[in-house]
């Protein structure tokens, strides 16, 4: 179990824990000549007739270094507030009991300490005073006990409470998820090399795991391990532990990172939290608000936008966005306070919901959903709500880093795409309404260009599903083909119906003509030329190269003129060597008329054509090539 000791500068933390554990916390040379704590001390206590060891984390109570009293409080599992007999209750003592209470810690009590300096009368009253300042908070009814740690008065009394505390614990299960551990410090040992101390937050390492330092990405092999300040081979969620490190060194890491299995590592500058407004804070909580966001060790500047309503009351509980100025470690469930601006006072606290929260679409109904999603206990109903929540799919394997917890994932959705970049997956419902939606679009793509085969793939997808992850765009298209419920040709997506067969005088014009289409060049063929010079009638011509677009093997580009494949194909090769040359990406009608060799409006009349069928794509007066078309791409291989 670990303690954290809390309270304002000088009412006896570090005194008090020597007095439990005979460790004195005060280790720099600069806390012994002032006589206050600057970092954050530890000491150990042995549970009699247990093998649960206590570990005391004594912290600074200093204004200044409330910061550090953050980094010590997360991962705190009983909460310890001092708070001395001739004082009473002062500025620090109010402000390190919102931090306990904004950092959702229920189990702990309250020492009034230095009792031997005060009457009965006056530790009764301060007695009093600390249970009506407890009103509101999450200890609220937590036990208050008078103590001197000079006498010994008070002291078995608080052994016992602190011995039943750690028996009646809990377990922690860390069964799937992921190691994380919050660095408060880094130092370096003759022998041994590089150590790291810190609470581990979730999960098990063991001698000879390979880490992830975050943010970053360097990674460390466990040489040796101390939890709860005892050699051990593994160590685990709610215990102090050193980490000896081979393969980084001690100017490579920095209070604030943290040491995680390498399948959660990830570091954001964006997350979404459910977060309770201090109930004693003066103004409400407003989107725009500059904040010291603190999670695990780390102390970053941010602002807020909230998501529920336009601000938050004192009291009120609601889901905020909190942009960061610097990347932080930050997982599901992860706790975070915020300061306010000047880091004068603690504003509000509670627990991350999504660290890749997005930065468009933030408050729409469907993010809100998702969110409600993301706030239920159990993992994998997490991972089944947000899949039911999510139209565009989710990432699973960035949403087991975000949870760091191993889910079973291998019957996921109903659509699911698996490679080196990801692994998505889209829920049964979502996948059926994206199918119908693809359909719909493409039929009405067919009903009004009736003339084409059908838009190219990309450009389906951009007209049906824009926001639909290309990994699973690509699964819906697999899908759809093999179903038999739309056909490609090429890169060309069509229904099957609308890929039509020509009558026997269809294909007898047919051949009749690809000769002159081929010869035709980059000029291109009118209907009524072609009708002209084969002798047959111009309606039936036109029929018949409408129809031979239809199926692909002809382009029309304005009314009439027509373009066979290999023609097609070699224009567009050209129009993408232009745009890959000086000019990033673009293609201008001058360059396309110099390159082809034809006037002016034919050049123009190929790039608009370009243009609509999704090849590129016109900005004020040129043509940006589409990086994601693969139009005339394989034909120009073949």
């Amino acid at each position: 179990m670990i303690v954290g000791t809390a309270g304002h500068i000088d009412h006896g933390k570090s005194t008090l824990v020597r007095a439990l554990t005979g460790v004195d916390t005060d280790r720099l040379p600069e806390e012994k000549q002032r006589g206050i704590s600057i970092e954050l001390g530890y000491a150990f206590l042995d549970v009699p007739g247990s093998p649960r060891r206590i570990g005391f984390v004594d912290v600074p109570g200093h204004e200044r270094l409330v910061h550090t009293m953050i980094s010590g409080a997360t991962g705190v599992d009983f909460a310890l507030l001092l708070v001395a007999a001739d004082d009473g209750p002062m500025p620090q003592t109010r402000e390190h009991l919102a931090v306990l209470s904004l950092l959702g810690l229920s189990r702990g009590a309250v020492v009034v300490t230095k009792t031997d300096r005060a009457e009965a009368d006056r530790v009764n009253a301060v007695r009093a005073e600390v249970a009506a300042l407890l009103q509101g908070t999450s200890l609220e009814g937590a036990p208050v006990l008078a103590v001197s740690a000079h006498s010994g008065a008070g002291l078995a009394e608080l052994k016992s409470l602190l011995f039943d505390a750690a028996r009646a614990l809990p377990p922690r299960n860390a069964s799937g998820e992921a190691f994380r551990l919050a660095i408060d410090r880094a130092f370096t040992l003759t022998g041994v090399g590089t150590v790291v101390t810190g609470t581990v937050h979730a999960g098990t390492v063991k001698l000879g795991d390979t880490l992830r330092l975050v943010p970053g990405d360097r990674e460390a092999r466990v040489r040796s391990l101390h939890a709860q300040n005892q050699a051990v081979t593994q160590a685990g969620a709610g215990q102090r532990c050193a980490v000896a490190l081979v393969g980084l060194a001690k100017e490579d890491i920095a209070r604030g990172q943290w040491l995680v299995a390498p399948e959660a590592a990830l570091a954001t500058d964006r997350l979404d939290a459910e977060l309770r407004l201090w109930h004693e804070e003066a103004k409400p909580l407003r989107s725009g608000m500059a904040v010291h966001v603190h999670i695990g060790a780390a102390a970053v500047p941010g602002t807020v936008a909230v998501l529920d309503g336009d601000s938050v009351a004192a009291g009120e509980r609601a889901r905020v966005q909190v942009v960061l100025r610097a990347p932080v470690g930050a997982w599901h469930g992860e706790r975070i306070v915020l300061r306010d601006a000047s880091a004068s006072r603690a504003l509000a606290g509670g627990t991350v919901l999504d660290p890749f929260a997005p930065q468009r679409y933030r408050r729409t109904p469907q993010r809100l959903a998702e969110l409600d999603a993301l706030a239920l206990d159990d993992p994998a109903a997490r991972l089944a709500a947000t899949l039911a929540s999510a139209p565009n799919g989710v990432d699973l394997r960035r949403f087991a880093a975000a949870q760091a917890h191993v889910l079973a994932i291998d019957a996921v959705g109903a659509l699911r795409h698996a490679d080196a970049a990801g692994d998505w997956a889209l829920g049964a419902a979502h996948a059926a309404a994206a199918r119908s939606t693809v359909l719909a679009t493409l039929a009405a793509c067919h009903e009004r260009s009736p003339e084409e085969i059908g838009p190219d793939a990309a450009r389906l997808r951009r007209l049906a599903l824009p926001r639909l992850p290309e990994p699973l765009w690509r699964a819906l298209v697999d899908a759809l083909r093999t179903e038999g419920s739309l056909a490609l040709r090429g890169a060309f997506v069509h229904l099957p119906e609308h890929g039509v067969r020509l009558s026997a005088s269809e294909e007898r014009i047919a051949q009749k003509v690809a000769v002159p289409l081929a010869q035709a060049g980059f000029e291109g063929a009118w209907a009524r030329d072609l009708a002209r010079d084969g002798g047959e009638s111009e309606a039936l011509m036109r029929t018949t190269l409408a129809r031979l677009a239809q199926r692909g093997e002809l382009h029309q580009v304005v009314k009439d003129l027509y373009y066979p494949m290999t023609t097609i194909t070699r224009l567009a090769d050209i129009a993408r060597q232009v745009a890959r040359g000086p000019g990033s990406g673009e293609v201008s009608a001058a360059q396309f008329r110099d390159a082809t060799g034809l006037g002016r409006k034919r050049a123009i009349q190929i790039l608009e054509y370009f243009d609509r069928i999704g090849l590129l794509r016109r900005v004020g007066d040129v043509h940006k090539l589409r990086a994601d078309s693969t139009l005339f791409v394989e034909e120009a291989m073949q």
